[in-house]
């Protein structure tokens, strides 16, 4: 074997790990993706849970009870949808609350 064979032996391979990196890239963003996804269906899945739960058992106190005054229909639906998990804030109006509770959506409840 001579050099020149040598040297396009390594060239060669050094192309092959160049599009078996970039398939590996690939693969690792939509791993990701569907990561992101799962949870933010799991978290949606357990806010559904928890409304179902709430709506089977009549005992339970619904959300607009004594916790907040009733100030009228349009508040407590916004109220309901923020206890359903969702932002009612004008920063993310619509948006699945995933961290816990949101400072503007309940300063806007406060108000």
């Amino acid at each position: 074997m001579d050099k020149q064979d040598i040297f396009g032996q390594v060239e060669n391979m050094e192309e092959e790990l160049g599009i078996a990196f970039a398939n590996f890239t690939t693969f690792k963003k939509t791993v990701v993706k569907l990561m992101e996804e799962n949870q933010r269906l799991s978290i949606e899945n357990q806010q559904l849970r928890k409304l179902l739960k709430r709506e089977a058992d009549p005992a339970l106190p619904a959300q607009g009870d004594k916790e907040n005054p009733m100030i009228g229909e349009g508040y407590d639906n916004l109220a309901r949808l923020y206890y359903e998990g969702f932002h009612i804030c004008n920063v993310y109006y619509g948006h699945l609350r995933t961290e816990g509770d949101c400072m503007f959506c309940i300063s806007f409840l406060n108000k």
